[in-house]
């Protein structure tokens, strides 16, 4: 690997490193959260969901080491992330409120994830 290629690899090894910190983050946020809401299966419920968000984190940075040898992981990853996005994205148009953490997070789903996905198939 020549030295511009480390160094690209080096990059998105980082930038998949602190974009990942957004689901673990967030994900053990909700896991851990007492104000998530009514007490019963609709609590429980996000707990789930908020698992799941924090292995979609805890994949990302485990592609890390390998990152260019990592195309079908990364790319699955990142088509149920952008599913995710686009049905948050539905929501919104449904009527969802567009709140500052919500547009953050189709941000992420939308552009962010993808914009790495494309960059890491480079790196191939």
């Amino acid at each position: 690997m020549d030295a511009a290629a480390s160094v690209e690899k080096r990059l998105a090894q980082f930038s998949f490193a602190v974009a990942g910190i957004v689901p673990v983050a967030a994900g053990l946020w909700g896991v851990l959260d007492p104000f998530m809401g009514p007490e019963g299966s609709l609590q429980n419920h996000g707990r789930y969901l908020s698992g799941l968000l924090l292995a979609i984190g805890l994949a990302f940075w485990a592609a890390i080491p390998g990152i260019e040898r990592r195309p079908t992981w990364i790319r699955v990853l990142t088509a149920v992330v952008v599913i995710g996005g686009l049905c948050r994205l539905l929501g919104v148009l449904l009527g969802d409120p567009p709140s500052p953490s919500v547009l953050g997070a189709l941000a992420m789903e939308l552009g962010v994830t993808p914009l790495l996905c494309l960059w890491q198939s480079r790196l191939t």
